[in-house]
């Protein structure tokens, strides 16, 4: 993969990552010490990112680096890191009601 590709990858699952942990770029910038241009300016793939930042976004954003960098590319894996945090933001009731959901799918494949 080329840098330049490589920086396309970043930019688009850190601004991915960034909108399912809903947050802003205001707050990320906040949180990390930065300023919000630079926020922007890195989704849009025109600023590099140094590793130390590149660390900070991934534990901010509940993600595993190598997702960041495009080295995890399992669709599976993507699949269930974004329901995962879908599901997290859910009241204990809706939660029971998918997790009775997923159990009664699983009883109907066997």
């Amino acid at each position: 993969m080329t840098s330049d590709n490589q920086r396309h990858v970043i930019a688009q699952r850190l601004r991915l990552a960034r909108e399912n942990a809903g947050l802003s770029q205001g707050q990320v910038a906040k949180k990390l010490d930065l300023q919000r241009p630079s926020v922007s300016e890195i989704e849009a793939g025109r600023r590099r990112v140094s590793a130390e930042e590149l660390a900070s976004l991934a534990a901010l954003y509940h993600v595993d680096t190598a997702w960041l960098t495009g080295e995890a590319t399992s669709v599976d894996t993507d699949r269930i890191e974004l329901a995962a945090r879908e599901l997290a933001k859910l009241k204990p009731d809706d939660l029971n009601r998918v997790m009775d959901l997923l159990k009664a799918l699983r009883r109907d494949d066997k």
